[in-house]
């Protein structure tokens, strides 16, 4: 065996039979960089199953679908004036983008209750956190959705103002669990409707995504009911790869249609999935950015802690690193012996951080079904290499103060 993996091995081995003499003050040593490690492992699983699941729940859509509103898309704590007083997309604006966008392969427009959920009954039972939305006869195929029973409702059906409903997977699970739903009639928020139509399982985000707690019943029946509302969400669906053109093409003419100045910002929004996927990335790398930083003060304590540990270990073997010297040892056998301890110390706190990590992400998966986790393989990597890159670091004063000693000094030490 060369002599230099011959040095390793025993230096090596010296580390190891370091932790197993000092058991509970190696420990404690790794402690920090244990928490540190674990909480890098649980962030990233964490954060690795949301985006797996928001990636999915946002294609079930559909990649070619856009959306349009009167606000921006993403999360907003706080409307500004001219956002509060802009005023409601209309019906007639999604026919304009149907006939004037030539890359545009179709519309969908929907109105909701979402922001008073509906009582619903059906033969004495109630459902008390049931959404209500009127769509056109287009929107389940802008969407994406996939019946698992009936059909959509028709134009003709939607034009006459005909009272039949789609309902969502929750709601055939609350009413009709031992019966067919199609052909049943349910009441809505005091109005009567026949079901033609139930929804497969939408994909979810953190448990429920509330598409599944919904029943759709056809537009103009919705506006023949609820008079008031005048707020319209727009879909749009565009042609195979083209995505960007039929964008440009709902932009503009939305713009004409709202009298918006060519100086002047849209008053309006469209997204898509990827953008919706983009932003929550974002969103997630702050707060992974946030914890990893908070983490990283973990490991900062065990760095330390195993400075200090590797500091008190050279004084008391000072007389071993004399012996060693007057037996034949060099400066750099005496630092490396001591930074292979130190990265010992670190690496085994990083490999228990790991297991702890995976141990934690399971818990999570089996006591939070809603919560996803997932551990990536890069976090696992990165989180054995940052301890071990801890114990290099932290430890290389105590290593070079041990290679330092005079050999004659360090044999009369008591």
């Amino acid at each position: 065996m060369p002599s230099n993996l011959r040095n390793l091995r025993e230096n090596l081995l010296l580390a190891l039979d370091t932790l197993r003499t000092h058991k509970f003050r190696s420990f404690l040593t790794i402690l920090g960089v244990l928490i540190g490690t674990t909480t890098v492992i649980g962030v990233a699983s964490i954060i690795t199953g949301l985006n797996t699941q928001l990636v999915q729940a946002a294609e079930d859509y559909g990649t070619r679908t856009i959306f349009v509103y009167k606000f921006e898309a993403g999360i907003r704590f706080r409307l500004t004036r001219e956002e509060r007083m802009r005023k409601p997309l209309s019906y007639e604006d999604a026919v304009a983008i149907r006939n004037e966008c030539p890359d545009v392969e179709t519309v969908g427009v929907e109105m909701s209750q979402w922001g008073a959920p509906v009582i619903t009954r059906y033969k004495g039972q109630e459902m008390y956190d049931a959404g209500l939305t009127g769509a056109t006869a287009d929107d389940f195929r802008v969407n994406g959705a996939a019946f698992a029973e009936g059909r959509p409702f028709t134009e003709f059906e939607d034009v006459h103002r005909r009272n039949v409903a789609v309902i969502g997977a929750n709601v055939v699970k609350m009413f009709f669990q031992n019966e067919n739903p199609i052909g049943k009639n349910i009441v809505v928020d005091g109005n009567t409707f026949q079901i033609i139509g139930a929804l497969d399982q939408r994909k979810q985000v953190l448990g429920d995504n509330g598409a599944d707690r919904n029943i759709y019943i056809p537009y103009w029946t919705y506006r023949k009911i609820y008079t008031q509302n005048k707020e319209n969400f727009i879909l749009a669906m565009a042609y195979p790869g083209r995505m960007n053109q039929a964008m440009d093409e709902i932009t503009g003419v939305l713009r004409r249609l709202r009298h918006v100045k060519p100086s002047q910002p849209n008053n309006f929004g469209l997204a898509t999935a990827d953008s919706i996927i983009r932003e929550f990335h974002e969103i997630t790398g702050t707060v992974a950015l946030a914890l990893i930083v908070l983490s990283s003060i973990g490991l900062l304590v065990g760095g330390i802690g195993v400075m200090n540990i590797m500091l008190v270990s050279v004084t008391e073997r000072t007389r071993e690193i004399g012996v060693r010297k007057a037996i034949g040892a060099r400066r750099h056998d005496i630092t490396w012996q001591f930074l292979l301890e130190a990265m010992t110390l670190t690496g085994t706190g990083g490999l228990l951080g790991i297991l702890v990590g995976y141990l934690l992400s399971f818990v999570i998966r089996t006591l939070v079904p809603s919560l996803p986790s997932s551990v990536p393989l890069w976090s696992v990597f990165a989180g054995f290499l940052v301890s071990i890159s801890i114990g290099l670091f932290f430890g290389m004063w105590p290593a070079m103060k041990a290679s330092r000693l005079d050999p004659i000094v360090a044999l009369r030490h008591e």
